[in-house]
C-alpha cells in the first residue's frame, strides 16, 4: 500500500494533537446580539378589527334537495335482504337464539339472492364523460 508523504505528517499530527480540544475566542460579551425587528402593526387587534369580525357575513346556502327518489319494490327487498338477513343472524347468534334450519337458510337465501339480484340489474358501464368527477359549478 503506497501513500503520499503529505498524508503521513497529517495523520502524525492527528494522532499527536488526539483529545485537546480547539480553544474558541471569547465572544465579546459587549456586542450587540440578534434581535427582531420590530413589526409595524400592533399584535394585539384593534377594536375596528373586532368589530369587523363580529358582524355577520353573507354566506352561500345551497338549494334543498330533492328527496331521494323511491326504489321499485325488488329493489327494496333485495337491499333488505342483503342487509336484514346478516343482520338478523347476527342478532340470533349474540342473543344465543337458535333458529330453525329452514329460517337460517331462508335468511342466507335471501342474502345471496339479494346480493345478485343487485349486481345483476346494476348499470353497465357509464353513460358520462370518463374525466367528468361530477361536480358542478
Amino acid at each position: 500500500m503506497s501513500t503520499r508523504p503529505g498524508e503521513d505528517d497529517v495523520w502524525r499530527s492527528i494522532v499527536d494533537n488526539y483529545g485537546e480540544r480547539a480553544e474558541l475566542d471569547d465572544a465579546d460579551p459587549h456586542a450587540p446580539g440578534a434581535a427582531p425587528e420590530p413589526s409595524p402593526e400592533p399584535f394585539a387587534p384593534t377594536h375596528d378589527e373586532i368589530d369587523a369580525w363580529e358582524e355577520p357575513e353573507e354566506r352561500f346556502v345551497p338549494p334543498v334537495p330533492p328527496p331521494a327518489p323511491r326504489l321499485p319494490l325488488p329493489q327494496r327487498l333485495a337491499w333488505l335482504g342483503v342487509f336484514g338477513s346478516p343482520a338478523v343472524l347476527l342478532v340470533a347468534l349474540v342473543a344465543g337464539i337458535s333458529l330453525p334450519g329452514l329460517v337460517a337458510y331462508a335468511l342466507v337465501t335471501a342474502f345471496i339472492g339479494g346480493f345478485l339480484y343487485l349486481v345483476a340489474t346494476m348499470q353497465r358501464g357509464s353513460s358520462r364523460d370518463p374525466w367528468d368527477d361530477g361536480s358542478r359549478i
